[in-house]
């Protein structure tokens, strides 16, 4: 199963259907080449489709064909390769581009700047499954291309990303929700997007379930615990000076708490014919109560 920041990439490169949208794409991929000159190109990725969409892009949009694409395994993971060589042929790329460099703004000419951040993101980025947790992030190999990622995203859709520093990485980075599913819908992967949504719905509802279960345990342990002292002063009644002493009122409340401990006030009181308020049957467990507490301070009686 594909994990969810593949699947992300493959949406992304399903979605790009025009020239516009490829060309913005490709610049955005080639701006993270691992080598480039004015005859050579390397462009290098773990995922697979990623560099197999970048291969045919540039035979079939910018008619390289001194094109290479090859695969590396080291330690069980494989490396894929796109290689271009050939003054001639980086030449194609930069026309059908408008240049390869950094992605400021000064520099898109134009191009749609959610496809060069798809670009970007196809090239270098990921985002975690939301079912873990919310994040997407681009590992960079500069500040400046952090300061130029930044900035598009500012500028362009009012979204502030975060940076961090990752041994020889930088890491442009979102972690709000809103942000992601922002950046996934502008990318070309609203599929995820709506996954996300659906994810985090199911989240809230599993919180607002758990929050409920937590204070109905909480309600049901406080009333165990109440239940148990009431029924331990009328047992105390009953053992030394006998619950008919009591008088009717506090003797019918008296019989119906020690048959049913289990019960809330609210629950006790609608025993009662006729039923009483939650109030009024605490007012008279503190009469019980009371009579409980005089028998223990003058040991044993109720005087």
């Amino acid at each position: 199963m594909a994990s969810f920041s593949k699947t992300v990439k493959y949406q992304i490169i399903d979605e790009i259907k025009s020239r516009n949208k490829e060309k913005a794409v490709l610049f955005g991929m080639l701006s993270l080449c691992k080598e480039l000159s004015s005859d050579k190109l390397k462009f290098t990725t773990e995922n697979e489709e990623t560099a197999d969409f970048l291969y045919h892009k540039l035979k079939s949009c910018c008619n390289v064909t001194e094109i290479n694409l090859s695969e590396t395994k080291k330690r069980g993971r494989s490396t894929y390769n796109v290689s271009v060589s050939g003054k001639n042929e980086i030449d194609k790329i930069k026309s059908f581009t408008g240049g390869i460099g950094r992605y400021n703004l000064k520099n898109l000419k134009g191009n749609d700047c959610a496809s060069v951040i798809a670009g970007v993101f196809l090239a270098v980025g990921s985002v975690t499954d939301p079912n873990k947790e919310y994040h997407m992030e681009f590992v960079l190999p500069s500040v400046e291309l952090c300061n130029d990622l930044g900035l598009l995203f500012i500028e362009s859709f009012g979204i502030i990303a975060k940076h961090v520093s990752r041994k020889n990485s930088e890491i442009v980075y979102l972690k709000e929700s809103e942000n992601i599913e922002d950046m996934l819908t502008l990318m070309g992967a609203s599929k995820s997007t709506l996954e996300m949504i659906n994810v985090k719905i199911l989240k809230n509802v599993r919180n607002k379930v758990n929050r409920v279960m937590n204070c109905e345990n909480a309600n049901i342990e406080r009333t165990v615990r109440a239940s148990e002292k009431q029924i331990e002063d009328i047992e105390l009644i009953e053992k030394t000076v006998g619950l008919d002493i009591l008088p009717d009122d506090i003797y019918e409340t008296a019989r119906l708490r020690y048959e049913n401990p289990e019960l809330t006030l609210k629950e006790l009181g609608e025993l009662f014919k006729p039923a009483i308020s939650k109030s009024g049957v605490n007012h008279r467990l503190e009469k019980i109560k009371a009579v409980a507490d005089n028998i223990r301070k003058n040991g044993g009686t109720n005087k």
